[in-house]
């Protein structure tokens, strides 16, 4: 009697979830699917390489004589600095007081909104000295702003309709604005503190007021025209508490009392007039405020991405679209039932791939063009020496890279929509690229409009150059300016790109293959 054995040997189980092991399958297979088709490839490297290429292109056409020497902040931050100034030295703590009962053009015509007229503590007589200001304006009421970047809203004070006091105080390096409508009743608006504030410093009235810019646009072009202004402010009870090596006030153009920067440089001087009953009347031009009128050198330093998106577009249509034609995604969901799953997959294999090869070209554009740039005068102090390390640079360097990415994403998603390559192309390219084409001709508002409602506003993460509310400024796309912030404005293309995988995966529940 012959007696078997068998031996019974025990399946292979997947230690991972069976709706993970069956993603991670689906992933393999698009992975596969993508780095077979040769084509696919191709048009991914040339995206990369047309990205730098282009992008130093751009930078080696831009060039400045840099032969102005800018007014820096404490900070660094490139700044106006010119204003006709009143004033005493104060040592030690004290408090000065004004107020202000008119601010008007001195040619007549309305005061541009940013007119500032009232008191300042600064450092020095230098352009660039630290400083603390509380000022009533036009159009914004009354703020406190120091050391050029920082603005607080006071009061909503019109000068047309009544006189507002103003008043600063010091204590060490402690500076507190107030305002009041009658003098006798203070409310503080910002306790501000300036580092290493000398013992002596100056304080008084000051008045000064930014260009007026004129922009016409037209499909033919754009032309912007800047004048200086000049206001004339009224002050009375002006009074200085504290010690003074100065018993009477001095008047002062602090910078030449002239804009730095487009405008004219051979203006007159500014004056003050002392009436018998106490009036001050000043007279003087300039800003003091960040200068916004540079080129962002971090925006021009990534103008390849704009054509390398077109190559984006094409490989994320492509991707979903060419198993439509030659009729392979009825293998694809024979074998796959779970046509969302399917679509998950492709989208994470598309926005990986494209990803990983933008994020390098992106930071490649960045550095050449930077050293291109430097070499045709973009160059310090006016211009900032950026490493890719670190803001604003890296955020536009990765964020150009997701640009590129989601891109492809939503060209992905429009093509399972629509199912032709040229109708899925076409569509990305109208809603991403022909608004940014558009807003360099449309006027100004139309332009900026468009620039926040469709995919195009993606382009603000490129944008290096702060803007700041308190600082009037044409906001213009074609000098990297746009009207949302950087990441809002990326996060306007990331929602479309989610809307457009929605609709799709709609559109695959609801249709046959």
């Amino acid at each position: 009697m012959t007696t078997t054995s068998t031996s019974t040997v025990t399946p292979y189980r997947s230690q991972l979830h069976p709706a993970r092991a069956g993603f991670l399958r689906l992933l393999r297979a698009e992975w596969t699917k993508f780095w077979t088709v040769r084509a696919w490839l191709l048009v991914l490297a040339i995206a990369a390489v047309v990205t730098v290429v282009i992008s130093q292109l751009g930078a080696s056409g831009s060039s400045t004589s840099g032969n102005v020497e800018p007014t820096l902040a404490p900070d660094g931050t490139v700044v106006r600095d010119s204003f006709h100034f009143t004033h005493r030295e104060l040592t030690g703590d004290g408090t000065v007081t004004v107020r202000v009962t008119a601010l008007k053009s001195a040619d007549g015509t309305a005061p541009e909104p940013w007119a500032k007229a009232g008191l300042i503590l600064k450092e020095s007589l230098e352009p660039g000295a630290p400083y603390a200001a509380v000022l009533a304006t036009p159009g914004h009421g009354v703020r406190t702003q120091w050391n050029f970047t920082h603005d607080t809203a006071g009061g909503a004070s019109d000068l047309a309709t009544a006189p507002t006091w103003l008043r600063l105080t010091r204590a060490g390096d402690r500076v507190t604005a107030y305002e009041s409508a009658d003098g006798r009743t203070w409310s503080e608006i910002k306790d501000v503190r300036l580092e290493s504030l000398p013992r002596t410093v100056h304080v008084g009235a000051f008045v000064a007021t930014p260009m007026h810019q004129i922009l016409r646009r037209s499909f033919g072009g754009t032309s912007e025209t800047a004048g200086g202004g000049v206001v004339t402010a009224s002050f009375d009870r002006l009074a200085l508490r504290g010690t003074s090596a100065t018993p009477a006030w001095t008047s002062a153009d602090v910078g030449g009392g002239v804009p730095n920067g487009p405008g004219p440089q051979d203006a007159e001087p500014g004056a003050t007039k002392v009436s018998p009953t106490g009036v001050y009347t000043l007279t003087g031009r300039g800003d003091i405020a960040p200068d916004e009128t540079l080129g962002d050198t971090v925006q021009m330093s990534f103008q390849g991405v704009f054509v390398g998106i077109l190559f984006m577009v094409a490989l994320g249509t492509l991707f979903v679209t060419s198993e439509y034609k030659r009729g392979l995604i009825r293998t694809t969901f024979t074998a796959t039932p779970s046509r969302t799953k399917v679509l998950a997959a492709k989208t994470v294999v598309i926005a990986a791939v494209t990803f990983a090869v933008a994020l390098p070209a992106t930071a490649l554009s960045f550095t050449l063009a930077q050293s291109r740039l430097r070499e045709n005068g973009f160059k310090p102090p006016a211009f900032p020496d950026l490493s890719l390390m670190e803001a604003p640079a890296l955020r536009a360097v990765v964020g150009s890279a997701a640009l590129l990415s989601l891109v492809a994403v939503l060209a992905l998603g429009v093509g399972v929509v629509l199912r032709t390559s040229a109708g899925a192309i076409a569509t990305v390219v109208v809603l991403v690229i022909l608004p940014q084409i558009l807003a360099f001709a449309l006027p100004l508002p139309a332009a900026q409009w468009l620039l926040r409602v469709t995919p195009a506003a993606a382009f603000a993460i490129q944008q290096g150059a702060t803007y700041y509310p308190f600082v009037d400024h044409n906001c213009l796309p074609e000098s990297g300016c746009y009207p949302m912030t950087p990441v809002s404005g990326l996060s306007v293309l990331a929602a479309y790109a989610l809307a457009a995988l929605l609709l799709a995966a709609w559109s695959l529940r609801r249709r046959d293959a």
